[in-house]
């Protein structure tokens, strides 16, 4: 009971943000006056978290939230970011990163196909050091050994890439609603979080996006693997 009113409650935010946004772009109101200004602000701060929370509730995620952080949040300390989140740890704190195999074979161009797809998105947490060999050996694995191990050299995409690909900007990007069906690899660290709920971007720099670990795995279904060290 206490899921389906949350439920209820989330949806019908969603459709008052929409009606807010409508009636802040109707022609009879002056752009240049005090109340369209603020409706503007009210609004566009909050146009990605409705196309995600609709998304994710589209999907079958009932257990996240989001939480909207000052502009200067990435020059704070993890201890600091974790209080205004309200997140469980440090370690809690996770990115999203968009890998590109730089020695793919010249007909992998896209993320047609997810077991050798030319790119990936990789979640970690800001905690754990990243270790790209592993997703190297991970892949060359899924593939049975069929592809070359030297076909798979997995480095950060371009930034330019990283946006053109998901839609979202550095210290934004987030699985959820990305331009791209990037497959998607979790580190296997964040399963074994406790609590279960951890953080990442939320589509914007200044948005941050909270999500049970669990729903997080059935909603976008990565490749769990341990790809990093402490």
């Amino acid at each position: 009971m206490e899921s389906l009113e949350e439920l209820e409650r989330i949806q019908t935010k969603i459709l008052q943000r929409i009606t807010n946004l409508e009636l802040s772009l109707l022609p009879t109101t002056s752009v240049n006056s005090p109340l369209s200004a603020s409706a503007a602000a009210a609004t566009a701060g909050t146009a990605t978290e409705d196309r995600l929370s609709s998304i994710l509730l589209g999907n079958g995620v009932r257990d996240f939230r989001f939480k909207r952080v000052d502009s200067d949040y990435y020059d704070w300390s993890l201890e600091a970011r974790r209080d205004v989140l309200g997140a469980a740890s440090i370690h809690h704190l996770c990115k999203s990163i968009v890998l590109v195999n730089t020695q793919a074979p010249s007909n992998i161009t896209d993320c047609s196909d997810r077991s050798n797809s030319k790119y990936y998105v990789v979640v970690v947490q800001y905690t754990a050091r990243f270790n790209a060999e592993t997703v190297k050996n991970f892949l060359y694995t899924l593939n049975d050994g069929k592809i070359a191990k030297k076909k798979f050299n997995m480095r950060l995409a371009p930034e330019e890439t990283s946006v053109k690909l998901t839609g979202y900007e550095h210290n934004g990007v987030t699985c959820v609603g990305m331009k791209t069906d990037i497959p998607v690899i979790l580190d296997e660290a964040i399963t074994k979080l406790n609590p279960d709920f951890f953080w990442l971007g939320g589509g914007e720099i200044d948005l941050k996006l909270g999500m049970r670990t669990s729903e997080f795995i059935n909603f976008a279904k990565p490749f769990i693997v341990n790809c990093s060290g402490a």
